[in-house]
């Protein structure tokens, strides 16, 4: 894992206390963003039509490589996480809370969701949305291969 300001996507804004992760990634001709309870952003490098919550492909970075802080302040069930998708010139913003169980364990995709289920891939919970909710003009960006920026930011609970 990184440190506090890795090169490897890890970062943190002293200016408002927040800890970021950033990955990149593309989107890909099977995204539809229908799933009504969570969304996804893979490293795999494929997308099948049954991926209804996947949003992108090839993920650069996974949340086993997240840095330590950024997973502490997660697990902290009064944080609160925002989950920022952006191609061009669409950006849509998940905005979830963090749990004592995540993991970030997961060695291949980071899943949104709107319940409190966990696994290693869960990267927040109780999502204010899911991939059915997302822009429709940003799944068209997704769904044409767009390159996506996907960003995790926690706001350390109180």
């Amino acid at each position: 894992m990184g440190g506090p300001e890795s090169s490897s996507g890890g970062t943190s804004d002293p200016a408002d206390g927040k800890l970021v992760e950033v990955v990149r990634a593309r989107g890909h001709e099977n995204v539809t963003a229908e799933h009504a309870s969570t969304l996804e952003v893979t490293s795999d490098d494929y997308l099948t039509p049954a991926g209804d919550c996947i949003l992108a492909v090839e993920a650069d970075r996974v949340p086993a490589e997240f840095d330590d802080a950024f997973v502490a302040a997660c697990r902290d069930e009064s944080a609160t996480i925002t989950a920022t998708v952006a191609a061009g010139d669409h950006v849509q913003c998940v905005v979830g809370r963090g749990d004592p169980r995540l993991s970030f364990d997961s060695e291949r995709s980071h899943v949104v969701r709107t319940s409190d289920y966990v696994d290693d891939r869960t990267v927040l919970v109780g999502a204010d949305a899911a991939a059915a909710g997302v822009d429709r003009d940003l799944v068209a960006a997704l769904a044409a291969g767009a390159q996506v920026t996907f960003t995790l930011a926690v706001d350390p609970g109180e």
